[in-house]
């Protein structure tokens, strides 16, 4: 007995209604994972803004304490981290005074042959050359060093610049130097500044690429003397803390008015935020501000 038309009519109304009900869910469903992702992403950008306003707090943090006027609570330049509580997040800041780096525009060719040998691990040979590409493209002649390279040479080995013949503006202009690689470059660079005016590291504040400059210096020894330094508290500043290799003694000192700032903040969430500023002290007359910034990085986020 077949089943009058009413009743056909009912069960295609009925599947009709059981599709449209599935649909509307499959599509209420894409909605709901639309609007979490939106909001997951939305999480994630704010959780960056978050970090990013905590470690630049933590900069201008470390400005303040670089500046203290009562020396048991400044904040000292050897490489030391402090550690801050900002909101929810934890921020740990790392200072190092520029005088401790080898300046580019002021170093020997002794010294910055010594920082490929010994830090960049170059054979004498290429170290002597590029300590001499180096003095060429600083001074103001075209005169060719020993081992040296000035217009004549960029321009036979086909680079589309020759020397700028001044002082280096930036650590990163080392870059166009004639010998110079990139991976080199990232050994060498934590030694190096355009901001210090002084012929060597000073040993007081030098990170370990720079210590090995040092005649006779070992990783070990300067591992040593860097952990004895940031051992001393602000208010035995002006001790001695160790010795180079040839008996000068190592003072423990205060910092000058550059320095480099590695700044790191973390959210309980995970997100965080690195920059690593250069910084200088001093009152800017038309922006009002305690330091102003020399070079400014930032490090990959999470």
């Amino acid at each position: 007995m077949s089943a009058s038309p009413p009743l056909v009519r009912r069960g295609i109304a009925l599947v009709l209604v059981i599709w449209a009900t599935a649909l509307l869910t499959v599509t209420l469903g894409g909605f709901v994972l639309i609007a979490r992702a939106e909001s997951l992403i939305a999480r994630h950008h704010l959780d960056g803004v978050r970090a990013r306003l905590a470690a630049e707090a933590g900069i201008h943090h470390a400005a303040y304490k670089l500046s203290e006027l009562e020396p048991t609570a400044r904040w000292i330049g050897d490489g030391r981290s402090y550690r801050l509580q900002i909101g929810d997040a934890e921020v740990e800041v790392a200072l190092t005074d520029e005088s401790g780096k080898i300046d580019l525009n002021a170093a020997d060719e002794a010294v910055l042959k010594s920082l490929f040998v010994q830090t960049g691990g170059l054979p004498e040979e290429e170290a002597a050359a590029l300590a001499d590409a180096i003095l060429d493209w600083r001074d103001e002649d075209d005169l060719v060093r020993a081992n040296g390279a000035e217009r004549e040479d960029y321009r036979r080995a086909g680079f589309p610049y020759v020397p700028s013949n001044r002082a280096f503006a930036t650590v990163e202009e080392l870059l166009q130097v004639m010998g110079m690689s990139y991976p080199l470059f990232q050994r060498v660079e934590p030694a190096l500044t355009v901001h210090s005016g002084m012929s060597q590291p000073n040993p007081a504040f030098a990170p370990l690429e720079a210590l090995m400059v040092f005649p006779g210096m070992t990783e070990a020894l300067a591992s040593s003397l860097i952990q004895q330094r940031q051992q001393v508290p602000p208010e035995m500043m002006g001790q001695p803390i160790g010795q180079l290799p040839d008996g000068t003694p190592v003072i423990s000192q205060f910092g000058g008015l550059a320095y480099s700032i590695r700044v790191r903040a973390v959210l309980p969430t995970g997100a965080s935020r690195e920059f690593h500023y250069t910084i200088r002290l001093g009152m800017q007359a038309r922006a009002g501000r305690p330091f102003h910034v020399l070079r400014f990085r930032e490090g990959d986020p999470s």
